[in-house]
């Protein structure tokens, strides 16, 4: 189940105490919540383009946590923001780039 992070003061916290890795096209905040279900944050800002252009960007994240989600360890906060280069990419590129940061996080089983 997709669980969303709403709240800004809990954005900043995954910022402020959470590890971050990056690749060419995301960067993975995560912190333990100490719940047992995963809450996923995504943030594309208006330098990655127009309204139209960071909505595709958020929904080619989104769809790829959905459907990947199973992959996933249980029990953290996890933050994905978008850089510009994610733009003109491909569903297959932001997959791989969200499942390549959970390798380097150690949070993605094979």
């Amino acid at each position: 189940m997709f669980i969303s992070i709403k709240k800004n003061y809990s954005f900043l916290n995954v910022y402020h105490n959470g590890k971050s890795y990056a690749n060419k096209y995301l960067v993975m905040y995560i912190l333990e919540n100490q719940l047992l279900v995963n809450r996923f944050g995504i943030t594309v800002s208006k330098k990655v383009g127009n309204s139209v252009i960071r909505h595709r960007v958020t929904r080619l994240i989104r769809e790829s946590i959905r459907l990947n989600e199973e992959q996933f360890a249980m029990g953290y906060d996890i933050v994905i923001v978008a850089r510009n280069t994610a733009k003109d990419k491909k569903y297959q590129d932001i997959e791989s780039a969200l499942l390549h940061l959970g390798r380097i996080h150690k949070i993605v089983k094979r």
